[in-house]
């Protein structure tokens, strides 16, 4: 993409010219589990960026994110400070803004996004790509049960949650039911555009 297109695109409002990949999914699927296999299987790729959510749930060692208190998160807010903010189950959730300057250099960004901001980060980035990670609803179960995460709240709430928006719909869908190396794999073969398909 020449200098003055780009221009243009970011006049029009859409961020680019890297690419954004979006993963998501509902609670139990797996996404941290192959995001971190897809970060170490990228680590030598400069052009890859794996930027961790500022959260205002403490990390732990299935999901690393930035902690942040309310009351930080809030003036983050405030500040400007994030590329784009969520409320999901009972916490806040934001994307760091330096994502921005990543994807104007030309960089894929991946990030682990609610399926409710889906069509917002599709009006502001040029080049969007969203993977869906999903499971059978026994295995989701399952692991929402075996992760036993107080703050998660209700298992069956969090299994029955949809999101109504045309905008949400994937364009990748990895069903993780079987080896998490080996679904690892598709999501980096998506991550560095080498076209899989299920």
């Amino acid at each position: 993409m020449s200098e003055t297109a780009a221009m243009a695109q970011e006049a029009a409002g859409a961020i680019g010219p890297g690419r954004l990949v979006l993963v998501v999914g509902p609670s139990g699927a797996g996404k941290d589990t192959l995001l971190r296999l897809a970060r170490a299987a990228c680590s030598d790729d400069h052009d890859i960026v794996f930027p961790r959510r500022l959260v205002t749930r403490e990390s732990s060692a299935a999901e690393d994110n930035l902690t942040l208190a309310p009351d930080e998160f809030r003036r983050g807010q405030q500040h400007g400070d994030f590329a784009m903010h969520w409320e999901a189950h009972g916490h806040s959730y934001a994307l760091p803004l330096g994502i921005n300057d990543d994807i104007r250099a030309g960089r894929t960004v991946v990030v682990n996004v609610s399926r409710t901001v889906i069509g917002a980060l599709r009006q502001a980035y040029a080049n969007v790509v969203v993977v869906a990670i999903t499971a059978p609803p026994d295995v989701l179960a399952q692991r929402l049960a075996a992760r036993a995460r107080h703050s998660d709240g209700n298992i069956a709430a969090r299994l029955s949650r949809s999101v109504d928006d045309a905008r949400a719909h994937a364009d990748i869908t990895i069903l993780n039911a079987g080896s998490a190396e080996y679904h690892s794999r598709q999501l980096v073969r998506v991550i560095r555009n080498e076209g899989w398909h299920e």
